[in-house]
């Protein structure tokens, strides 16, 4: 049983502010903590959870505290709409310093701010074997709760950083830059980069000018219909599809 107190502050992590401060993010749900406990164990501070899921562990012993709660009280604290069965307060993983560029393929993200887009991207990266991933400062919080529900682990799995973006890329002269870009070649006809940077815009403004001019290939994909663009998760799909396939 968790008292109101501890419900409450449970609950302010669903904002900004208060998982910077603290230091801490939460993740739902029986699927996504299973790979959470599978990868980053360390890392699960308290886990709130129903009959329903303690039972289901059939008495595995866990390096964390488990809470017993309620279904109202579990409404209380989840950020989802139909809240399922448990949730995690995990810690923040320490922030790792940039591996090398040379030999590694990277995305880069330029104010993407949808919670689902980034959390989707992340996952993406984890498909197709890219560990790292730049962000801009203006990008969604990665410690969202939407944000790390929309990983569906792979936020376990991925780095990633947030930097100046204009000022990050001036400093890696030596890496090709890939941006997608509507007036770009189109990518069937592009060399495939065993390195790189790719880069992926705003969901509504795409890459910024200033970002935009640094770029050393412009990628386009081919566009058979009427639509006006892609989503920025979808871009990201397809172009590391055909990048590292």
């Amino acid at each position: 049983m968790a008292g109101k107190k501890e419900l409450k502050y449970i609950q302010s992590l669903g904002q900004k502010k208060h998982r910077d401060a603290e230091g801490l993010f939460i993740a739902e749900g029986p699927k996504l903590l299973a790979e959470l406990i599978q990868e980053i164990p360390e890392q699960i501070d308290h886990v709130y959870a129903l009959t329903e899921w303690t039972s289901a562990q059939q008495g595995k012993v866990y390096p964390f505290p488990v809470t017993d709660i309620t279904e109202e009280e579990l409404e209380r604290i989840s950020q989802l709409s139909t809240p399922n069965q448990v949730l995690a307060v995990l810690r923040k993983p320490e922030e790792k310093p940039m591996v090398r560029l040379k030999g590694e393929l990277i995305l880069l993200l330029d104010a993407v701010q949808d919670p689902g887009n980034l959390g989707t991207i992340i996952r993406i990266a984890d498909w197709f074997g890219v560990s790292q991933v730049v962000c801009s400062r203006e990008c969604a919080d990665c410690f969202s709760p939407k944000v790390v529900q929309s990983t569906m682990g792979s936020i376990a799995r991925v780095q990633l950083h947030y930097v100046d973006l204009p000022e990050w890329l001036q400093a890696q002269p030596d890496v090709k830059i890939y941006a997608a870009a509507l007036d770009g070649q189109d990518i069937r006809e592009v060399p495939k980069p065993e390195e790189g940077i790719i880069v992926i815009g705003n969901e509504s403004k795409g890459i910024r000018p200033e970002v935009l001019q640094m770029a050393d290939v412009k990628l386009m994909i081919p566009r058979i219909g009427q639509a006006e663009s892609l989503n920025a998760a979808v871009a990201a799909g397809i172009l590391m599809s055909y990048i590292t396939t």
